[in-house]
C-alpha cells in the first residue's frame, strides 16, 4: 500500500466519522436552523468523498456527479433558508 492509498483511505475514514457526527447532530438538534447546517453538511462531506473517490478510482465521472451534487445542494440549502426565514419557498 502507496502512501496515496493510505491517504485515501484515512479521508474516507475521517468524512464517515464526520457524517455519523453530522447525523447525530441532524437527528437531534434543538432548532431547524440546526438540522438544515447538519443536513447541508452532510451532503458537503458526501461531496467531498465523491472527490476522493474519483482521485482513488481515477474516473472523470465521479467529477460530473459532484459537480451536480453541489449544484442541488447550493439550491436546496437556498430553499431550505428561504422557507424557515418566510414559511414559504415560492412567492
Amino acid at each position: 500500500m502507496n502512501l496515496l492509498d493510505a491517504a485515501i483511505t484515512l479521508t474516507l475514514v475521517m468524512y464517515g466519522v464526520a457524517m455519523i457526527m453530522a447525523t447525530i447532530r441532524l437527528f437531534r438538534g434543538p432548532r431547524a436552523q440546526d438540522r438544515v447546517v447538519a443536513l447541508d453538511f452532510i451532503f458537503l462531506v458526501a461531496l467531498l468523498g465523491m472527490l476522493v473517490l474519483a482521485i482513488r478510482y481515477q474516473s472523470s465521472t465521479y467529477f460530473e456527479a459532484a459537480l451536480l451534487m453541489a449544484m442541488f445542494g447550493f439550491v436546496s440549502t437556498a430553499a431550505l433558508a428561504k422557507f424557515l426565514l418566510r414559511g414559504e419557498v415560492i412567492e
